[in-house]
């Protein structure tokens, strides 16, 4: 008889465990649920952050800056200097843009780089800056 218990004994006591840690298809489908609708949440938070990124980025390149009032003593100088253009290049490459800055005035007035290429409404205000500090004498034909 003792023969017979010690083998079905360690049946139960290995079958129980096996049974314990048999999975429940129900509860491995919930798993799975809840594992696929977190990564769907997960990419489409992603997809967001995504498109908010690149919405950003596309604003900064716009560098949407507001317009400036231009005052009517400004706009006669930057016609005078340069027919209004804020790309022009004059006097061999030594004044640029619509109101013909020198680098030094420029930098003078918080500019940086080329005025040149700097936004129109960035040189009206430094236009508007420097004529505010120096009055019309920074253009000495234009400005008279």
């Amino acid at each position: 008889m003792r023969k017979l218990l010690v083998p079905s004994f360690l049946a139960v006591f290995t079958a129980v465990p096996m049974a314990l840690a048999a999975p429940d298809p129900a509860s491995s489908r919930l798993r799975a649920q809840r594992s696929t609708s977190d990564q769907a949440e997960r990419a489409a938070i992603s997809r967001e952050a995504r498109a908010a990124h690149r919405a950003a980025t596309r604003r900064a390149k716009r560098k949407v800056e507001p317009d400036v009032v231009v005052p009517a003593h400004l706009q006669a100088i930057a016609q005078c200097e340069s027919g209004g253009d804020p790309r022009a290049i004059g006097g061999g490459g030594m004044y640029r843009g619509k109101y013909q800055f020198s680098y030094a005035t420029w930098a003078g007035v918080g500019g940086t780089g080329d005025p040149a290429a700097a936004s129109e409404a960035e040189q009206d205000r430094r236009a508007a800056m420097l004529y505010e500090r120096s009055g019309p004498g920074q253009w000495p034909v234009c400005g008279a």
